[in-house]
């Protein structure tokens, strides 16, 4: 039996596309032209083959990420199956330490996936490091502990022609994140955009202050008949909103209690440093509900570190443990960072911190601090290393990535 590692080819991605269309149960499609097979390229594949035959799929979407106020390349992990006869077997731990190797020597520091099993993906080192908060408010709980519910003018658009207005917000929102993808308009069109024939017609509001000047949206649907409410039973589902400021957002809010007849406002992605707790009259009306979101892993902590934001200026000399799959980040790096811009070199002192490769994507994205690390025994460090350590990592927004690839 041999066993090769390689792309597909372009005449591949069919079987590609049936291999997609068995692991994950038709969730984008059956047969060869599905949306595993369209919607990726085979020059971001790399399968296992088993005396010729794909028996495991993944890919590598190049991305950008935001990375507290800086741009960073990242690799969107996706498409990883394997077919049932072959599993079990070592191919994805093979895929991987090749494709880790491959990101390193295309300049891509971090890697990031949706996981649809944690206990696969924590042996690769990746760490669960966004989470996404989902409401389900009732629009008469729509309400402000201040009756401040915002002073801009809220009016739809129409959608088609919308997208050059929901880009520059979305620009604006997301530049000093952490994890937020640079949005190319295909992923815009596949993502918060898709024309979902069940989900009804898509609509867009934009919200803009005195001058006109617009300062948040919010992207939804609206369908009777989803709630159980004899005079209320419409249904908005938030695809996204995004805001410039406190007072687009409550607007923007304001504009969805407007719905008189909507018995249910969800919205299933919001970030999990979202204010509606802080500013609703009654928050647990928000029937907030946490799940995990997207899984990062830092694939070179050299280039990682020195291509991410920081707000404070300190040196710290970090020393990661043995990680076979990525054996090139083994041993102590120094930090020496600024807000205007970080270098990285191997340290020639007793290292400040330590911690594994999964904690350090934790620490790295702002998800978790330096404290509650050390604190669960996942870093070591003294007290004054540590405190530092968080200042260093702190974060200005949380960490989000709202889009699934």
């Amino acid at each position: 039996m041999s066993i090769e590692i390689r792309p597909a080819s372009a005449a591949e991605m069919a079987q590609l596309g049936i291999l997609g269309g068995y692991v994950y149960g038709g969730a984008f499609g059956d047969g060869p032209r599905n949306m595993v097979a369209t919607a990726n390229r085979a020059e971001w594949t790399l399968c296992a083959f088993v005396s010729g035959k794909l028996a495991s799929s993944f890919t590598n979407i190049p991305f950008t990420m935001r990375a507290n106020g800086k741009a960073m390349p990242l690799a969107g992990v996706s498409t990883i199956g394997t077919q049932p006869e072959y599993r079990r077997q070592g191919l994805v731990r093979r895929i991987h330490t090749q494709a880790f190797a491959q990101m390193r020597d295309a300049g891509q520091p971090v890697a990031a996936l949706w996981a649809s099993l944690a206990a696969i993906y924590q042996r690769y080192g990746y760490a669960m490091t966004t989470v996404c908060r989902r409401y389900a408010v009732d629009t008469v709980d729509i309400r402000f502990h201040d009756d401040d519910g915002g002073s801009g003018r809220v009016e739809r658009i129409d959608t088609a022609s919308a997208y050059d207005a929901l880009k520059s917000i979305y620009i604006q929102s997301v530049a000093d994140g952490m994890c937020y993808l640079h949005r190319a308009k295909a992923l815009w069109l596949e993502g918060v955009l898709e024309d979902v024939e069940a989900d009804g017609p898509l609509w867009v509001a934009v919200c803009r202050d005195e001058g006109g000047r617009p300062q948040g949206y919010v992207i939804y649907t609206l369908r009777a008949g989803k709630v159980d409410h004899p005079g209320r039973d419409q249904e908005i589902i938030v695809r996204e909103l995004a805001w410039l400021n406190t007072d687009a957002y409550r607007s923007l809010w304001s504009f969805l209690a407007r719905h008189d007849l909507v018995g249910r406002v969800l919205w299933g992605n919001a970030p999990v440093d979202d204010p509606a707790a802080e500013f609703f009259l009654e928050p647990r009306m928000l029937k907030a509900q946490d799940r995990e979101g997207a899984w990062f892993r830092v694939v070179d902590v050299a280039k990682a570190l020195a291509g991410r934001g920081y707000d404070t200026a300190d040196s710290l000399a970090i020393r990661i443990a043995p990680d076979p799959l990525t054996p090139w980040n083994d041993g102590a790096w120094q930090l020496e960072a600024t807000p205007d811009g970080a270098e990285v070199r191997p340290a020639r002192k007793v290292p400040d911190i330590a911690l594994g490769v999964k904690a350090l994507a934790s620490l790295f994205t702002g998800f978790r601090s330096a404290t509650a690390l050390a604190h669960w025994g996942l870093l070591e460090g003294d007290s004054w290393a540590i405190a530092r350590a968080d200042a260093l990592f702190r974060t200005r927004q949380a960490p989000h990535c709202p889009d699934h690839f």
